[in-house]
């Protein structure tokens, strides 16, 4: 049983691949590649009690920060095209 809910991760990170590649703004693929990363989490995981070795579920837990981080640096980036953060106008005599 837990076989077959690891082969249903892997067609739908197959799915989640074909959607990346094909998604018709940056923010679908972007958001296709954040579930791909969250659904390889949900695989590692699987596949560490598959194989009883629950160091997976440290790796696991590794990429999904990696992940999250990941994600909201590209969006920032795509956004402001930059890393840095963006300066305010000065508006009227307010800081």
């Amino acid at each position: 049983m837990i076989g077959a809910a690891a082969l249903a991760l892997v067609v739908a990170i197959v799915l989640m691949l074909v959607r990346a590649l094909s998604g018709p703004t940056l923010y679908d693929r972007v958001l296709a590649v954040n579930s791909i990363g969250t659904k390889i989490v949900l695989l590692l995981g699987v596949l560490g009690f598959l194989m009883d070795r629950p160091d997976f579920l440290d790796i696991s837990l590794l990429y999904a920060l990696i992940n999250f981080v990941a994600t909201v640096a590209v969006l920032k980036f795509f956004r402001y095209r930059s890393f840095q953060v963006p300066l305010r106008r000065r508006t009227g005599g307010r800081r």
